[in-house]
């Protein structure tokens, strides 16, 4: 796929994109955020945001879909700029011509909390999310009418999976759509299990 990093002052993130095909199709649109040691000021640190995640798929693989990265500013974190994060979902969709019935969130620890919160904010723009070790607000977990992916490592001492496991219980009472894979053995890179092929094929298949 091919991979473009965008520094222009027009975009509310700057970001790195993948993506490959034909530029004047809709193509499903995946974002992903980050945690909290790949923010920056999106000039030369802007690289960092695919140290984890989708990329190393990504650059050996062609999917028909756009996958952004976008970089969260130093000083703050996703969670606290869940309106900025919507913006930004609904400029791309609108300057990539994204098909906005395939519109995918994932995200890992600072940017797994950064998933639930925008998700639970605005779950008309998105088709499914794929939180991995982060959190979000049990009690207001109905208003997630997607299907879910979570990911947590049950040796988790950063992020403890005491965070996904209460909202993926609420998730179930509600009789959500919701798959949780809790790895045994993994503490809090459980990014390393979640990023494969299974996942991007799963969020791929789904369509609101």
């Amino acid at each position: 796929m091919n991979r473009i990093e965008h520094r222009e002052e027009k975009w509310v993130f700057p970001f790195v994109e993948y993506s490959s095909g034909e530029k004047n199709e809709k193509k499903p649109l995946i974002v992903q955020l980050h945690g909290a040691g790949e923010r920056g000021e999106g000039k030369e640190d802007l690289a960092k945001v695919d140290v984890h995640g989708f990329s190393k798929l990504l650059m050996n693989e062609d999917y028909d879909c756009t996958v952004v990265m976008p970089q969260c500013p130093l000083n703050t974190f996703w969670a606290a700029r869940v309106e900025s994060i919507v913006r930004f979902v609904e400029q791309l969709i609108e300057e990539f011509d994204a098909d906005p019935k395939r519109v995918y969130l994932t995200g890992l620890s600072m940017g797994g909390f950064g998933t639930w919160y925008t998700a639970m904010a605005r779950p008309d723009l998105f088709a499914a999310i794929a939180p991995v070790c982060g959190g979000g607000m049990a009690w207001n977990a109905g208003v997630l009418d997607m299907p879910v992916w979570a990911f947590h490592g049950a040796e988790d001492t950063v992020v403890s999976p005491f965070y996904s496991d209460r909202m993926v219980e609420k998730l179930k009472e509600l009789g959500a759509d919701v798959t949780y894979t809790r790895v045994d053995g993994v503490a809090h890179n459980v990014w390393e299990n979640a990023y494969n092929k299974e996942l991007l094929e799963w969020l791929l298949s789904k369509e609101k």
